[in-house]
């Protein structure tokens, strides 16, 4: 069965943040190794004008809006992407947000000097012709020269192994501690998999169990950066965790 990602990410919008150990270690840490290759990569010492078109509740957006970018957030859940915005708003931070499907940005062409789609968002794109729509997007509202700063999961390692679930993750919040993991059930094809997401949250009873659904593509580095130089894209390079700290691969590729 095929799940909606729309619908997923609405109904998790308000719990995002319990996936992370500490949201805001992870909004610092994050900007900080993002906005790094942003000065690597693109001529010039910034501020840059960039789009984050998988904003979610604004794990990326916010760090790097804080950091002085001047940040615009889209999301296909309009739910965590009116989060976003309300999150950045009670930090005092600046950052506009829309609703929009990253197959279809709802941005003009060339206006941004960077595009940031991280936390495995592409995954959610299930076939390559979808793929390549997103991505194909994402160089159309870029400058000529422009940075795509894209993440996703080692799914090259996923794809021999085939893990049947996650490890949990343990966030400690000011209501108490939530615990958020996942079970893998793999397509006959080795490719496409279905997630059961669960979170255990606490609550005045003690904790209650909420199961979301979603479908992923567990798409490897050379379907991505094939996609990409089929998009438009140059010099494609892959970064390692190892290298940058984050915690998926990272790609970095130039607008031609």
């Amino acid at each position: 069965m095929t799940h909606s990602p729309r619908d997923f990410y609405d109904s998790l919008a308000a719990d995002y943040h319990r996936i992370f150990p500490d949201w805001e270690a992870s909004i610092a840490r994050q900007a900080a190794v993002l906005d790094g290759l942003l000065h690597r990569g693109l001529s010039g010492p910034g501020p840059y004008r960039l789009l984050d078109c998988a904003c979610g509740i604004g794990t990326q957006a916010i760090g790097l809006a804080r950091a002085g970018h001047r940040v615009v957030g889209s999301d296909l859940s309009p739910v965590a992407a009116a989060r976003a915005a309300a999150e950045a708003a009670a930090r005092g931070v600046d950052l506009s947000t829309a609703a929009g499907d990253m197959r279809r940005l709802p941005f003009r062409q060339g206006v941004f000097e960077a595009v940031v789609c991280a936390d495995n968002s592409i995954a959610h794109l299930l076939t390559g012709e979808d793929l390549e729509a997103a991505l194909r997007d994402m160089r159309r509202v870029l400058k000529d020269g422009g940075l795509l700063l894209l993440t996703l999961r080692d799914y090259d390692e996923a794809r021999r192994t085939r893990p049947a679930s996650v490890p949990p993750q343990v966030s400690q919040g000011s209501d108490g501690r939530s615990i958020t993991f996942q079970l893998w059930h793999w397509h006959e094809d080795g490719e496409h998999y279905d997630q059961e997401y669960f979170q255990l949250l606490p609550d005045a009873q003690g904790r209650q169990v909420r199961v979301r659904h979603a479908t992923s593509r567990a798409l490897t580095r050379r379907e991505v950066t094939d996609a990409a130089t089929a998009s438009g894209f140059t010099g494609p390079v892959w970064h390692s965790p190892a290298d940058t700290g984050f915690h998926q691969p990272v790609l970095v590729a130039r607008a031609a």
